[in-house]
């Protein structure tokens, strides 16, 4: 053979049969798993309390010496948090299915590019969450049993920081670190700047905003935040975060004064990435804005922080400020323009594997 000879990759992988007595192998297969943040199994204390502890003893997650953070965690946080947390969650529950939003959403992403990618019959597709359930590592270890030798884990975050796409991919080696025979992965990068994922959003606020019997003065995109060390400690988020924002401005022929961006979810004393986004929804009103409109680019599905921090507490904040119409645009979800982009993404990161 010479060096220009093409290689047959179907080939170089065939093997014949195994040895007597050898134990049955499965393999061959593919898997790509879907991964975001996660849930809280109830909105009940002890659920509560079971999540919160997973997600804030993550020191990708909050980044302070665990001698002086561990006192404040399990001494006030978690003797507090679980209840109103809980109050929050149950506003938003899924009561017909019993869980949150977000696992309902993912489930359904999981679903439809599963029957997106029937052409491709060696792909097993499954989804999982970084905290909660159903876990990275019992979804890992599911793949790995029907046979999958390769998994292309799908972080579901369009703009990358270590408080979330990096703790992914570690809990995701972490369950790699148990297995005898782990397989070959794949995390698909950030996507904050893919043209599929701008036209999606473009998308879905032109549909959104054509339902509405008002036209917003102001559109806020709002990200979840991180705290601005971190950020000055080289995560790339708020670049990504201002990327998106001025891509999706550029897309929609508007303006910076049209389209803003703003960060949420402020957690402890320290400073976060600024502005945020309840001061500015509270200024807004009181500058006589008297209709705005919030996106959230940054989650791939609504959750706690869209349906109720946004949907909710942003919604009184403008209208206590003096502001009179308020709309909240759905994240993409499993809707049409969400799933061309998970699909375009996943089908993109598997060449080479099918």
């Amino acid at each position: 053979m010479t060096l220009s000879t093409p290689v047959d990759a179907t080939a170089a992988k065939a093997v014949g049969p195994l040895p007597t007595g050898h134990p049955p192998v499965k393999a061959g297969k593919v898997g790509v798993m879907l991964v975001n943040l996660g849930t809280p199994d109830g909105t009940d204390f002890k659920p509560m309390w079971r999540y919160l502890r997973e997600f804030l003893s993550d020191p990708r997650v909050i980044e302070l010496n665990r001698a002086i953070w561990y006192p404040i965690l399990y001494g006030l946080v978690l003797t507090t948090r679980p209840k109103k947390s809980g109050a929050n969650y149950a506003r938003i529950w899924n009561r017909e299915k019993n869980e949150s939003p977000l696992r309902t959403y993912t489930r359904a992403q999981g679903e439809k590019l599963a029957e997106a990618l029937r052409d491709l019959p060696n792909v097993v597709v499954d989804w999982a969450m970084r905290y909660g359930n159903p876990s990275t590592a019992s979804v890992t270890e599911s793949l790995v049993a029907q046979g999958c030798d390769r998994i292309l884990s799908f972080p579901l975050y369009p703009q990358y920081s270590a408080t979330t796409t990096a703790t992914a991919n570690d809990q995701l080696f972490r369950a790699l670190m148990k297995m005898r025979r782990a397989p070959a992965v794949r995390s698909v990068p950030p996507y904050y700047d893919e043209p599929v994922y701008i036209e999606a959003l473009a998308r879905s606020i032109e549909q959104h905003l054509a339902t509405l019997d008002f036209e917003p003065e102001v559109v806020i995109t709002s990200y979840h935040g991180i705290p601005k060390p971190y950020f000055e400690k080289g995560d790339p988020y708020h670049c990504h975060c201002q990327k998106t924002t001025r891509l999706l401005r550029e897309r929609l022929g508007w303006d910076d004064k049209k389209l803003i961006i703003t960060f949420q979810s402020r957690f402890g004393a320290q400073e976060w990435l600024q502005p945020y986004t309840d001061k500015t929804v509270e200024k807004l009103g009181k500058d006589g804005v008297k209709s705005i409109a919030i996106v959230n680019p940054g989650f791939s599905v609504d959750c706690i922080e869209t349906l109720d921090e946004i949907g909710r507490e942003a919604a009184e904040t403008f209208h206590h400020a003096g502001g009179k119409n308020f709309a909240h645009i759905p994240c993409l979800n499993d809707s049409t323009e969400g799933m061309a982009v998970i699909e375009a993404m996943v089908r993109r990161e598997l060449s080479g594997w099918v």
